[in-house]
């Protein structure tokens, strides 16, 4: 990654430290092909991390698949229109595997997640084309099913009352730190079959993972490396004292004839974390920032929710997940032959990124897409992909979601911003799209019993 001496991004601490995630760019860097229009839009800049949809609607209009060197220094087609992202999404010649990168010296290892490679933790969905894409998804969605989900409900439930109660007396909190990261941590880590004991540690991992406060993917590359070596041990323990769990049904599955190897268990279990933690903790995040900006439409759904409706909370979802979703671009794409994508030319071993967030605000799909409306009926939105690599843990994201917001409106219906929104920063970064800190002010409340926020789900 280029780091630059000169101007410092706003955001960056004074003290010099980078804490930036490992795409995240210093602020000088424009990606931009050369011959950019003078009108182009500045993109991967701290100001476009705290609002990217101008750029992205220049992108949609003027240069809907964009061909862009990114802060890593790989070169990658983005884009940008609904039409042309459902299509990338599903194409099959679009290959999920890095394998089929046809990346220069400098860029090799700096399209996936920092330490996988070495940590051997490569073969999980994110990384992998059918027939094992098929084969390995079949295992886990068993944990993913409407029934399984809804069975977990009540842990659920048990765990967002009590990250509350932490801080329901104190009439402030950072939703970030101490409720939309820790839930989803906590939640996933049950579903795998970590031990209470060592949930902590898990949390710490995540955390690096996410800040990367370790410089330029060192940070990460270690945490990848600590998990990698705790679920190796777990995955043997788990083999000897199997439970009720999904670790344990990776296990059985391997036992029974499904060639299942140790390691693609593992990484596994690592992309079930690292995926399915990160994009809750945004959902969460830019949800209740979205409501907190936009007091008609909360005003809407705390209504609804008094009156023991369910069908806003719903479609409200959906809705801030097209809005400001979790996830700014999917996940890595190769070419495996040569294509035409928005009428540009894409060449075999090119990456693509579909930007998720932009397709979501493109006007020929969504009317009005800047607004935020959560009675919104039309909105087959791409917050959690399309196709055969479509979010497997969108049902639980969507139960964390629900019951974080009903109980955060239930329990703390006066809840407000405890700073100028001018005052937060954005993680930025490639993938994800999420706040650092979220603090907020409300009158202090009492801690709860389970009966106190009854559920609506």
């Amino acid at each position: 990654m280029n780091h630059s001496p000169a101007a410092r991004p706003a955001g960056q601490p004074a003290d010099g430290r980078d804490d930036r995630p490992a795409d995240q760019p210093t602020g000088d860097l424009a990606a931009c092909p050369a011959g950019r229009s003078a009108d182009a839009p500045e993109l991967f800049t701290w100001e476009f991390a705290t609002d990217p949809y101008p750029a992205y609607a220049w992108l949609r209009e003027h240069s809907p698949v964009h061909r862009t060197a990114l802060p890593s220094g790989v070169e990658a087609w983005l884009v940008t229109r609904y039409a042309d992202a459902r299509q990338a999404l599903a194409d099959t010649r679009l290959s999920k595997n890095p394998a089929h990168h046809a990346e220069p010296a400098h860029a090799k290892g700096k399209t996936g997640i920092p330490g996988e490679r070495k940590a051997e933790l490569m073969t999980h969905l994110l990384n992998i084309d059918p027939p094992d894409h098929t084969r390995l998804r079949r295992l886990v969605s068993k944990a993913f099913t409407p029934r399984r989900v809804a069975e977990f409900a009540p842990r659920v439930q048990e765990l967002t009352d009590r990250l509350i109660d932490r801080f329901i007396t104190e009439g402030k909190a950072d939703l970030i730190h101490d409720f939309a990261f820790p839930l989803p941590i906590y939640a996933i880590c049950d579903l795998l079959g970590v031990p209470p004991e060592d949930q902590d540690d898990f949390r710490d991992w995540a955390g690096m993972m996410i800040r990367h406060g370790g410089g330029p993917r060192g940070g990460v590359a270690r945490s990848v490396k600590k998990m990698r070596g705790y679920l190796a041990e777990l995955i043997h323990r788990k083999r000897e004292n199997p439970g009720d769990d999904l670790i344990s049904g990776l296990i059985r599955a391997s036992d029974h004839g499904e060639h299942l190897t140790e390691n693609e268990a593992a990484a596994m279990a690592f992309i079930l974390l690292f995926a399915g933690f990160e994009t809750t903790v945004n959902l969460i995040g830019n949800g209740v920032y979205a409501l907190l900006r936009n007091p008609v439409q909360r005003e809407r759904l705390q209504l609804s929710l008094d009156a023991g409706e369910s069908r806003l909370l719903e479609t409200g979802i959906e809705e801030l997940l097209r809005y400001d979703g979790p996830v700014e671009l999917a996940t890595w794409r190769f070419a495996t032959e040569p294509l035409t994508l928005g009428g540009q030319e894409i060449a075999v071993g090119d990456p693509v990124l579909v930007v998720l967030a932009a397709a979501d605000r493109d006007p020929e799909r969504f009317e009005d897409p800047d607004t935020l409306d959560l009675a919104r009926s039309d909105n087959q939105h791409l917050g959690y992909g399309h196709g055969i690599h479509y979010c497997l843990g969108a049902p639980l994201a969507r139960l964390e979601g629900q019951t974080a917001l009903t109980t955060l409106l239930r329990r703390l219906p006066d809840l407000r911003l405890a700073v100028e929104p001018t005052d937060l920063r954005w993680r930025g970064g490639l993938i994800m799209r999420g706040l650092r800190t979220l603090p907020v002010e409300f009158t202090p409340g009492a801690t709860a019993t389970r009966s106190d926020t009854p559920s609506t789900l």
